[in-house]
């Protein structure tokens, strides 16, 4: 464990930055270059099918392809940043933490992962069946474009990506010593009080939608004080 004066390490969090910074741009670089073939990709997904690729703007084509990119960017540069952040409480571990905190870098872009392979394979097709279901029932006339499709997908997979985050959350703050396991189990009432309000936030308001997202957030909170339980009793 090493001491650094508060001029060390506000020298190291600004150096920190600067290469997650670059390396976000470099990764928009690269997103801005693959964008159209992975929209390309998503237009023959099942989803996709049945909604027509049209623009009702002159900006529209632009704005989806920027989001693309910077999707891709956020997914290159996460692990990334992850390890830039692990670099930067080091000195504050001993030895012992910090090979252990290491391993929450591969798990925690694991976990990211799967929150958006969750939400693009299961709970965005089952939300827009939903939503076209209700718009059927008014004999509305569904006419969409491409700003609109990718506009709710992208608000959907990125919320949830960083929602399935929260077990790593939680082991790294037990691990130095910000929440206990007590801790979490008194504040358990409030946060399902906060993830429902979340889920119902993030899904169209139906009991199905609602159900698919609340019962896995309220699972991942109960896994995180189970694995904050085990690191505090090890530690």
């Amino acid at each position: 464990m090493e001491e650094y004066t508060l001029v060390e390490h506000l020298t190291e969090l600004r150096k920190r930055l600067i290469i997650i910074v670059m390396t976000f741009i470099l990764s928009l670089c690269i997103g801005f270059g693959v964008a159209s073939k992975l929209l390309n990709l998503i237009k023959l997904q099942p989803t996709a099918v049945n909604v027509d690729w049209n623009v009702f703007g002159f900006t529209d084509g632009l704005l989806i392809y920027v989001k693309c990119a910077m999707v891709i960017a956020i997914l290159l540069t996460l692990p990334i940043a992850l390890h830039q952040v692990w670099l930067f409480v080091k000195p504050g571990l001993s030895e012992t933490e910090a090979k252990g905190t290491f391993r929450y870098i591969p798990i925690s872009f694991f976990l990211f992962l799967a929150g958006v392979a969750f939400s693009y394979f299961i709970l965005f097709p089952l939300m827009l069946d939903f939503m076209s279901k209700i718009n059927q029932s008014i004999n509305a006339t569904e006419t969409y474009g491409m700003n609109q499709y990718f506009t709710f997908m992208f608000n959907l997979i990125i919320p949830v990506g960083l929602i399935f985050e929260m077990p790593v959350v939680i082991l790294f703050l037990t691990k130095l010593g910000i929440v206990t396991p007590k801790s979490l189990r008194k504040m358990r009432k409030i946060s399902y009080f906060i993830l429902v309000v979340i889920g119902v936030l993030i899904t169209p308001p139906d009991f199905i939608s609602d159900f698919l997202i609340i019962i896995p957030l309220i699972t991942l909170f109960e896994i995180s004080i189970l694995i904050s339980s085990w690191s505090f009793n090890r530690k």
